[in-house]
């Protein structure tokens, strides 16, 4: 009986490649590590591999294998390392399109999470204000680049403006006093409005937009709880008073947050004649507000100049970023619930010329600002 070797063809190429690229280092190794000669090598290792393929260089060091490759007339001549390779490679590559990439946020730091923003937010772009449609703006004070419209009347002293605040910057709580305020419908966000500038569709309004800033500030490696609860629906009296209870509810379950976004859209104007906005490069974002309450108005709010001082360091950077991505902060004698914490304020994000897709630009921008200061 004759015992006959079966050799599969995938194992033999397999085998192939591996002695090939054994093969192709000992070539290597012995032609070009000559340490005394490296210098003079160097021009002709960089000649070599910009003239001959990988290949070519697996071609040339495997010629006894080459030889036994038979050619058949009806076809062209089998190019052995390209075949070899290209069995591997493909191998290789569904290799990589199938295994799942699995990523422990927990483990990551607040380097490596900026790295995994979904895209890059530039910083070294031109930013101009858009006048057109806009209303001109006007500001009482000022602490450096930071202007401030006061409708009160505190004097506002070189000590209640210097942003020297003691807080978390890490945890930041998103939530709509005014939920159903929405923007003018476009083509890329249309929407059947359910009042003037309002609707039910969290999707269409100032919720969403929270929502936009929420996931780029996570990508910073911030903590976000967002609150998206209907305060003005049913009813649009009674809104302040429905929010308090649920900003209230969710601050006794969870430390650690001093940081109190109360977003907005601007009522200012009635319809789309008035657009405040930036532009950012190459796209468009609504402009945004501060709006900080005071004590003024009667109600006990010890937290006021905190708020203010952490809306001037906010604005400070944004200025530094994008000259104009804000409007003057806006200080006013309503408390606005802005006593539950010692960064609390009001965000107002647009006004109802602006477009939805303007105002999740602006979220992106923020969240950069927030990473910087």
């Amino acid at each position: 009986m004759i015992n006959v070797a079966v050799i599969h063809v995938k194992d033999l190429s397999k085998y192939l490649v591996k002695i090939g690229i054994i093969f192709l280092i000992l070539f290597l190794l012995t032609r070009f590590l000559n340490v005394e000669k490296m210098k003079e090598k160097g021009a002709e290792v960089k000649s070599f591999f910009s003239n001959h393929s990988y290949s070519y260089c697996l071609d040339s060091t495997l010629p006894s294998i080459a030889n036994h490759i038979e050619e058949n007339t009806e076809k062209e001549k089998l190019n052995l390392s390209k075949t070899l390779l290209g069995v591997e490679f493909k191998v290789l590559d569904h290799i990589i399109q199938t295994t799942d990439l699995e990523i422990n946020v927990e483990e990551l730091t607040p380097d490596d999470t900026e790295e995994l923003v979904r895209a890059e937010v530039a910083t070294d772009v031109t930013t101009e204000i858009v006048t057109e449609n806009n209303i001109a703006t006007s500001y009482t004070d000022s602490y450096g680049s930071v202007e401030i419209k006061n409708q009160t009347d505190y004097g506002l002293t070189e000590e209640i403006l210097t942003p020297n605040i003691d807080i978390n910057k890490k945890n930041v709580l998103i939530f709509h006093t005014h939920t159903c305020e929405s923007y003018t419908s476009s083509e890329a966000y249309p929407y059947e409005p359910t009042g003037n500038y309002r609707t039910t569709d969290l999707n269409f309004t100032v919720a969403r937009v929270g929502t936009e800033l929420e996931n780029n500030l996570k990508s910073y490696g911030f903590q976000v709880i967002h609150d998206m609860t209907y305060h003005d629906h049913p009813a649009y009296s009674g809104s302040y008073n429905r929010s308090l209870e649920t900003v209230q509810n969710i601050l006794s379950q969870n430390q650690g947050y001093d940081i109190v976004f109360d977003l907005h859209r601007d009522a200012v104007g009635s319809g789309s004649e008035y657009a405040p906005k930036v532009k950012i490069g190459e796209e468009y974002a609504a402009q945004i507000m501060f709006v900080i309450g005071t004590n003024a108005g009667g109600l006990e709010h010890p937290n006021w100049q905190q708020n203010l001082k952490f809306a001037v360091k906010v604005q400070e950077k944004a200025n530094e970023l994008y000259p104009g991505l804000f409007r003057p902060i806006l200080l006013t004698e309503s408390r606005y619930n802005q006593h539950v914490a010692k960064a609390a304020n009001i965000i107002e994000v647009g006004a109802t010329g602006n477009t939805l897709e303007e105002c999740l630009n602006s979220m992106k921008y923020l969240a950069k600002v927030m990473s910087k200061i």
